[in-house]
């Protein structure tokens, strides 16, 4: 692989994973609710899923999921309801601060729930598999190791997405300051409410084209 098309491919997963999306307004969330390392949890179950899904795109079976119009749309609709039931959720969460939210769910809410939430966010949405799918054959060189190829294609990307879901966690825990006051998280309940069911409304009308 040359360094210019690694530059290339750099760009463009650095598009995608600058994006804002579900998965970062999640880590935003846990960041927020739980603290940084909480967060961290749901950042790397995202990144997990996610990079699944770049392994079965770069070795063919993600063609294979693309084209299939079920597997599409169980993935989609599983990802939508999730999304629309976090939503759900926040919306009617009755909590007008964090702090005694915090205190009461450290021991009941262990890393692995955390893990869990961010890996079903990060698994649920079709359109990656396609976007990777459309992509590697841009980039692909068969006249070179496809392993050492993929090596550097997921090494580069695990470091790009990883690094923004932190951000994205972080700013969520330095805001928690300013959230803890009281009747302030009622109020980003109910924003991060909305946006998690609008998310979930707009994965619905994903299609593979």
């Amino acid at each position: 692989m040359t360094l210019e098309i690694w530059f290339y491919y750099v760009i463009a997963v650095l598009v995608l994973t600058a994006s804002p999306g579900p998965s970062s307004l999640l880590c935003m969330t846990k960041g927020v609710q739980f603290g940084l390392k909480k967060g961290v949890y749901t950042a790397l179950g995202s990144l997990t899923a996610i990079t699944i899904i770049l392994s079965l795109s770069f070795t063919g079976l993600g063609m294979i999921i693309a084209s299939s119009e079920l597997a599409f749309s169980i993935i989609k609709w599983a990802g939508s309801c999730y999304l629309v039931f976090l939503g759900i959720k926040a919306f009617t969460s009755k909590q007008t601060n964090y702090e005694t939210s915090q205190s009461n769910n450290e021991g009941n809410a262990n890393w692995k729930s955390h893990y869990l939430s961010g890996f079903i966010v990060g698994a649920s949405n079709p359109k990656a598999i396609v976007f990777f799918t459309a992509l590697f054959p841009q980039f692909i060189n068969p006249a070179d190791n496809l392993f050492s190829q993929y090596i550097i294609f997921a090494s580069t990307f695990v470091v790009l997405e990883l690094s923004w879901l932190l951000f994205y966690t972080y700013l969520g825990s330095k805001s928690s300051s300013w959230l803890l006051a009281e009747g302030r998280a009622k109020l980003f309940n109910r924003l991060t409410g909305g946006v998690f069911v609008g998310a979930g409304a707009l994965l619905s009308t994903a299609t593979k084209g």
